[in-house]
């Protein structure tokens, strides 16, 4: 199996208990988030090696990420924590469908400090999946560091994944820079974004010729998904279509991050490699059966409450219709 190193943010989602217009006191239940440790969770809980790198605070909260990262299986040897800012939170409202409204309180944040100089000795020696999102983009100094990790992750083999996971409201402005966004793009094999996601890069540009620009750059495959809708994946010379299974949202917060962690997961059981994921890109009936794989981890996210809470480990999607 193929280890999964997951970077960046890890924070408290605080959900609203409250649903679209209901009336009545509103009151908010911590748990333990953030898109790059929901992937790692995601992994962990379907029995991988899943390992999760960031900084966290010296505070409640963030002994709360890394007691609840550990008893979901995830390594946290490698998390930094910090005194010079608290760990991040995210108040999060739902409408009637379950679709989310983020109210973060970052920056400051411990994650915002993370360092090249905090980056374990050795850790990308030895092949790996890692795997980031833009959310690590949004300060400089942060950005200078993700994209430094990322190229070096790549010079030492590792198969490098992106999570566009676009959060404008934790931009300067509410901006997204996304010529930044582009340049992790451009260190990574496999993307995947929503189809909102990717209308927010493409700006004038088509969406065929925007795909068809990164698969010529460095990417192998994109991963295009759309709530309840068919997900789409582009390769170089051909696409493949895998339609999720219908369920009723309740909480849409880990959907996608339980769909790329259990991408993930079926690229660490076929042990696959950088080295040796372009062979596998080629088996059809792998690929298929993998994205339809991920499909179901995010529907069934999307029918729990929380992040952590809500990824499925192999068991739960039994039940799952579809």
């Amino acid at each position: 199996m193929t280890p999964i190193i997951a970077f960046g943010e890890a924070l408290v989602d605080m959900l609203s208990s409250r649903l679209g217009d209901a009336a009545g006191p509103e009151s908010f239940t911590p748990y333990a988030g953030g898109a790059p440790a929901n992937a790692a969770v995601a992994c962990a809980r379907q029995g991988l090696p899943s390992c999760f790198l960031g900084m966290i605070g010296e505070d409640r909260f963030g002994d709360f990420l890394v007691a609840e990262l550990e008893a979901h299986g995830v390594d946290t040897q490698h998390v930094t924590r910090t005194a010079e800012a608290r760990t991040a939170l995210a108040f999060v409202s739902r409408d009637a469908n379950g679709e989310r409204r983020f109210d973060f309180y970052r920056p400051p944040a411990a994650d915002l400090l993370y360092r090249r100089e905090h980056l374990p000795p050795g850790i990308f020696i030895e092949p790996a999946l890692v795997h980031l999102c833009s959310n690590s983009l949004t300060d400089e100094a942060i950005a200078e560091t993700t994209l430094d990790l990322a190229s070096i992750a790549r010079r030492g083999g590792c198969l490098i994944s992106v999570d566009v996971n676009l959060r404008p409201a934790l931009w300067p402005n509410a901006t997204v820079d996304t010529d930044r966004v582009h340049r992790l793009l451009e260190r990574a094999h496999l993307i995947k974004l929503s189809t909102e996601e990717l209308d927010a890069l493409r700006g004038e540009e088509s969406a065929e010729s925007w795909i068809t620009a990164q698969l010529a750059n460095r990417a192998r495959m994109i991963v295009v998904t759309d709530g309840p809708n068919p997900v789409v994946a582009y390769l170089a010379e051909q696409r493949l279509q895998v339609t999720p299974p219908s369920v009723q949202a309740i909480d849409t917060t880990a959907a996608g991050d339980a769909f790329i962690g259990g991408l993930l997961a079926s690229l660490s059981r076929a042990d696959v490699t950088c080295e040796t994921f372009g062979d596998w890109l080629t088996d059809e009936q792998a690929l298929s059966e993998a994205l339809a794989f991920a499909s179901r981890c995010g529907a069934f996210a999307a029918t729990r409450a929380g992040s952590f809470v809500s990824l499925p480990g192999s068991e739960d999607l039994d039940h799952l219709p579809g």
